[in-house]
């Protein structure tokens, strides 16, 4: 198991009970992937310096989780599907 951490921004319209569903969701993801979530951090709403999907702003989440390897290409095709996710970055961790 490889440590990563991930970072997404939802669309600024999102509201709170959608937020949460994709975060009850997104950690069943990562179960189902056979991960770990060992921790979880809203940033809350930010604004972006550039627009992106018609977006000036968004709210950030931050995870920190354990996945193999091979796994991380199943994770980022579900991101990718995501309607409230307007981008995100995974990148594997230095500890």
């Amino acid at each position: 198991m490889q440590e990563y951490e991930l970072t997404l921004v939802l669309a600024q319209k999102t509201s709170a009970a959608k937020k949460k569903a994709f975060l009850g969701k997104f950690g069943k993801l990562v179960e189902t992937l056979k991960g770990k979530l060992m921790k979880t951090e809203d940033w809350g709403e930010l604004e972006l310096a550039t627009r992106i999907k018609k977006e000036g702003g968004g709210n950030f989440l931050h995870f920190i989780l354990e996945l193999e390897k091979t796994d991380t290409k199943k994770l980022e095709d579900k991101l990718r599907l995501e309607d409230e996710v307007i981008r995100y970055l995974l990148v594997k961790s230095n500890k």
